[in-house]
């Protein structure tokens, strides 16, 4: 406890420091105080004293005093937003006496360090964060893309995406991102797709085809994966978007059974049959082979391609195929194997491009399927000889 008597003797103090210690004294006296009216009144006004002191260091203890309290006097509290840019700061970064319209004009025309300030309060509407974004502040931009607690607005994403889809560690914050939309994501990881596809260090890696190959199965894999995350919400229109933009092909929907990505895929079959949602996934879990038949004549397929799906649909009611890489592997084989025989060698055009891609698909799940094979027979195998035939000249490759 201090008496007031020694408190006026601190504020009138020739010493900065001492003047300091009153200012702060007295901000916290007002916001705790509870005794009689006049004495509230006295703490008020001398606030505002502190407040006319010629020292940054006595302004900046009675902010101090003030800052994070919603009680603290707005006059008070909006002088101390216009003074000295330390001061500034503290106000915009913590003060919740601060309402939407005192900063707005900050952000429209302040500095760089008070975009800074008020990017890291605790609250921050949909409202300022985009004003923020606006400002075309990199580093900034990037604090509030990293903050999980805030919202961002749909047409700031999409600016963003737009105009920033190209750098790589800003198209890493927002891939990170729960609340990106789906159709910005994929533009994304499209984006970084293309990146890849000209970095030096992978085109030198990988032969060309490769390389085209596995981006084309990375694509398909994000465009099944973030439509198996929408699939929760249908109301997103992901699905729709997919087939209204021509991104959605029969190597897609293959892709999605394969990978597991089940609700997305029934989310398409709804969309380009026009069926209710729930009676699609009704007849995919359980319809008979004649229903499935039904529905997927709706969709527009013909006779070939709707048995395909028909088989894989039926691989799928008896597999995990999305935690399951042996099952992926041995359905694609199975797929595979029975195109060949069932046409005779003779691949219809109709499944040129679903052969294809169980091809692909096969070379890559049966490459992941024989890492560390080997090696973990030969630890079995102990001391057993391997039998190898006498090395003959004639079969050596002639480019070798």
């Amino acid at each position: 406890m201090v008496e007031y008597n020694e408190f006026l003797w601190l504020a009138q103090s020739p010493d900065s420091e001492e003047r300091g210690q009153a200012a702060y004294m007295a901000a916290s006296a007002y916001l705790s105080h509870s005794g009689p009216a006049d004495e509230h009144a006295a703490l008020y006004a001398v606030l505002f004293r502190f407040l006319e002191d010629p020292s940054v260091k006595v302004r900046a203890a009675l902010a101090y005093g003030l800052l994070h309290s919603a009680e603290a006097p707005r006059p008070i509290i909006m002088a101390l937003l216009h003074d000295s840019g330390v001061i500034a700061r503290a106000v915009l970064q913590y003060s919740p006496v601060l309402i939407d319209a005192d900063i707005m004009p900050v952000v429209r025309q302040g500095e760089p360090d008070l975009l800074i300030a008020i990017g890291q309060r605790q609250t921050l509407s949909v409202r300022l964060v985009d004003a923020l974004i606006a400002r075309d502040h990199r580093q900034m931009t990037l604090k509030l893309l990293a903050r999980a607690d805030i919202s961002i607005g749909s047409a700031s994403i999409d600016r963003l995406v737009a105009t920033q889809g190209t750098d790589a560690q800003m198209r890493g914050a927002l891939l990170r991102r729960q609340d990106l939309p789906a159709g910005a994501r994929l533009l994304l990881v499209q984006l970084a797709m293309e990146a890849m596809r000209g970095a030096r260090i992978v085109k030198g890696a990988v032969a060309p085809e490769r390389l085209n190959r596995l981006l084309r199965d990375s694509v398909d894999t994000a465009i099944s994966a973030i439509g198996e995350r929408e699939a929760i919400n249908p109301s997103t229109g992901y699905a729709a978007e997919l087939i209204a933009s021509d991104r959605l092909n029969m190597r897609v929907l293959l892709h999605a059974m394969v990978t597991g990505h089940v609700m997305f895929f029934a989310n398409c079959v709804a969309e380009l049959s026009q069926s209710p949602r729930d009676k699609v996934f009704t007849v995919l879990e359980a319809g008979s082979r004649s229903a499935i038949n039904a529905l997927l004549v709706r969709c527009g397929m013909g006779p070939a391609m709707r048995d395909l799906l028909i088989k894989l649909i039926g691989h799928a009611r008896a597999a995990d195929l999305a935690d399951d890489a042996a099952a992926r592997h041995l359905v694609v084989t199975t797929l595979t194997e029975s195109l060949i025989a069932d046409h005779a060698g003779n691949i219809p055009e109709e499944l040129e491009e679903a052969f294809a891609y169980l091809s692909e698909q096969n070379v890559a799940l049966a490459r992941k399927a024989a890492e560390g094979v080997m090696s973990a027979f030969a630890q079995e195998a102990g001391q057993r000889r391997m039998v190898v035939p006498d090395w003959d000249e004639t079969l050596a490759l002639p480019a070798a």
